[in-house]
């Protein structure tokens, strides 16, 4: 489901249900949680099973994805990706470097935030230009959809600039009718080659009872970013 959200050149895999297969982990991971809760040690593991699917869906071996200072995978030299989990549901994507600079992905239960949250996530602006409509039936969770957004955001954001991006550093905006989101920084942009990162766009779907957004950043083309001073999914599959 997450690859309808992303370029050709971006490989994903995904793991429904809330058991992972055996021996999900190679021996670098396993000390990573070793001490952590059985549910915990599920999530990791789904996550790095994922992973390894996305890498051999691009010809590449197996390889440890070993968690950096604030939680965020690592991944092998030429590759950026991006993982996510939920309740029954886990996805990896990863592309090669030289096509994509960052990856973000998210998965949500497609139902509305718990009451407060929204609040502490979005700004008012945000919370004004919400769609309230939707042709589907139930009606779209759009407070969910923006919570997932600014998640996969930050996901390709973090990694790719080292600085951390609190919720109120991005205004997210939505258009219902093609599946698209864009996400202008509010805080200073970061230099891509001749281009200045400014704002992201990704693509969201709602999918089997999940909220699903992706964001890809496109590599350099001669010194500046495929898109110009934002970042777009490129086109979806």
């Amino acid at each position: 489901m997450i690859d309808e959200l992303l370029p050709e050149t971006v490989s994903a895999a995904e793991l429904l249900g809330d058991e992972p297969p055996p021996a999900a982990l190679l021996p670098e991971e396993e000390p990573h949680v070793a001490r952590a809760v059985d549910k915990r040690v599920r999530e990791f593991s789904a996550g790095r099973w994922c992973a390894r699917r996305a890498m051999a869906g691009l010809g590449l071996p197996p390889a440890p994805v070993l968690p950096g200072p604030r939680g965020e995978p690592g991944w092998p030299a030429g590759l950026v990706g991006a993982l996510t989990h939920c309740e029954g549901y886990a996805a990896a994507v990863v592309a090669r470097s030289s096509e994509v600079l960052a990856l973000g992905i998210d998965a949500e239960p497609a139902q509305p935030l718990p009451d407060g949250v929204l609040e502490a996530v979005a700004l008012p602006g945000e919370r004004a230009a919400l769609p309230h409509h939707s042709d589907g039936a139930p009606p779209l969770p759009w407070d969910r959809m923006l919570f997932s957004a600014k998640e996969s955001v930050y996901k390709a954001w973090y990694p790719m600039t080292g600085r951390p991006l609190e919720f109120e550093d991005a205004f997210l905006a939505f258009d219902p009718d093609n599946g698209t989101f864009t996400a202008r920084l509010l805080v200073p942009g970061w230099q891509l080659g001749d281009d200045l990162l400014t704002s992201f766009r990704g693509r969201w779907a709602v999918r089997e009872g999940l909220v699903l957004t992706a964001v890809a950043v496109p590599a350099l083309q001669n010194g500046r970013t495929a898109h110009g001073s934002g970042a777009a999914a490129g086109a979806a599959r």
